[in-house]
């Protein structure tokens, strides 16, 4: 294929079907994606306006989760607004560069967020198992410096992957049978071999993925280590509840990629409608659920919260008298 042919192919659109097999129903599957959008907005944004406003909060750990919030925020505004739009306006199209640009927040931010669980590990695996160093160790400018190296690894990674896909000739059908511009949907359709993207994005998934698990499990387990090593049952408790929303973010974040992912890779004899639905769920309640486990699990965050609430209660109530 000549150089102008590959370029004219390229600059088509491609064309989002929403979730195959079930285009009737897109008005009703879109309610609890909207829900989960609403709830992710409100959520996060609270947890960032009472992390800023609090000045009890301004420590690593609250950083690390407004880093957190800002993560979902971004990640869910990526997709789910183009994927509302096909749901109800049956606006489908997607040009090129959008759908790439789209793809490059997806995996950017999920290898960003990978980065920022491994950094709240450590802060955890600090404040708990060397406390008299935890200031020392973990200042408020090395806390933004991790969070800048999390997100210059995450779009340095991805680059190249991003390169190397829209240098392919999408030349077949233009239809991704996906809400949104799934990666190995997208290469589906390239009329090239697609063997080099493949490869390096099995590379970094593995290297990034695998290290930062493998360095996550080693924080968590000398952190176990050392809460029972504490005299108090008190004192243990409060550090494994501490740790318990922190674990579970990291379990829902991992094991919830590695199920949409490989739901992808292999169907398992599922029908498609169901692996679009379990990737496009991974997407999207994670981003809602975050905010509200640390609400939940965090007495700070509950009192901020609280706290907050109070002072624009207070504020409308002023306004009205």
């Amino acid at each position: 294929m000549s150089t102008s042919n590959q370029s004219n192919t390229n600059s088509s659109p491609f064309l989002l079907v929403g979730i195959p097999g079930l285009e009737a129903l897109h008005m009703w599957i879109s309610i609890p994606f909207c829900f989960t959008y609403i709830m992710t907005l409100l959520g996060n944004s609270i947890v960032l306006l009472t992390v800023r406003l609090d000045k009890n909060l301004h420590e690593p750990m609250y950083y690390f989760i407004s880093m957190l919030a800002v993560i979902d925020l971004i990640f869910s505004t990526a997709v789910v607004p183009k994927m509302l739009g096909v749901f109800w306006l049956d606006s489908r199209e997607i040009g090129f560069e959008a759908c790439f640009t789209q793809m490059f927040f997806i995996h950017t931010f999920t290898a960003v967020e990978s980065g920022v669980l491994l950094a709240m590990s450590f802060d955890r695996y600090v404040a708990i198992c060397n406390p008299l160093r935890y200031n020392t160790i973990l200042t408020s400018s090395r806390t933004i410096q991790i969070g800048l190296l999390s997100l210059a690894r995450g779009a340095g990674v991805m680059t190249p992957l991003m390169c190397l896909l829209t240098s392919l000739p999408y030349c077949r059908n233009r239809v991704i049978p996906h809400s949104y511009c799934e990666h190995m949907a997208v290469v589906e359709l390239a009329c090239a071999n697609p063997s080099a993207s493949d490869l390096y994005s099995l590379i970094v998934a593995t290297l990034l993925v695998g290290t930062d698990s493998v360095f996550i499990t080693f924080s968590y387990g000398m952190i176990l280590r050392s809460v029972l090593r504490l005299p108090s049952q008190e004192a243990r408790l409060k550090a494994l509840r501490t740790c318990g929303s922190h674990v579970s973010i990291i379990l829902m974040f991992y094991i919830g990629g590695l199920l949409s992912m490989y739901l992808q890779m292999f169907s398992f004899g599922l029908a498609p409608h169901v692996q679009v639905l379990v990737a496009d769920f991974y997407l999207t309640v994670p981003p809602m659920l975050n905010p509200l486990i640390y609400g939940i699990k965090m007495k700070q965050i509950q009192e901020g919260i609280f706290k907050l609430l109070g002072q624009l209660a207070g504020l409308s109530t002023s306004e009205a008298d």
